[in-house]
């Protein structure tokens, strides 16, 4: 692992994600909103979320928009799956600093610089929540997608 990522997990004590990366919840708003499925959630979160490329974020969904900023390292991609099928792959570092994944997508995310990193923040609105959590398996994404096999292969556990 390149030794700005580790002295990164280290000085903002991120924790290992589920989807893989390390995040820390930096974040929460305190303004609840009523979500249009019927659930209450804060208006917004943050984290700080950080990828290697030894590693990588594995498909999957939220309910809620997600917004990335790029902070420092190295350029990220991420790959998203629209409902409908359609797969773009978003750059993000270097002249773009933000994107913004629309609720319900499926996507992923890597760094492809050889002992590269890329330290991010992402924000979701309304307010992340677990329960809104959905990591994709390979199985799920392959029958609903299978035009898109190698690369739901490459981003799955």
């Amino acid at each position: 692992m390149h030794p700005e990522a580790q002295r990164l997990i280290a000085a903002y004590r991120l924790q290992p994600h589920p989807e893989g990366g390390w995040y820390r919840e930096t974040y929460r708003s305190t303004e609840r909103v009523t979500t249009s499925r019927g659930t209450v959630r804060s208006a917004t979160t943050s984290i700080y979320f950080l990828l290697t490329a030894n590693g990588f974020s594995a498909f999957h969904r939220l309910s809620s928009d997600e917004t990335w900023h790029f902070y420092r390292g190295d350029p990220v991609t991420v790959e998203i799956i629209a409902a409908s099928g359609v797969h773009e792959s978003l750059p993000l570092g270097g002249d773009t600093l933000q994107t913004t994944i629309v609720g319900g997508a499926h996507f992923a995310a890597h760094v492809d610089a050889q002992d590269g990193y890329a330290f991010v923040g992402c924000d979701v609105a309304p307010g992340f929540e677990f329960a809104d959590f959905h990591l994709t398996t390979r199985s799920m994404l392959t029958a609903a997608y299978p035009h898109l096999g190698p690369l739901i292969a490459r981003y799955t556990r």
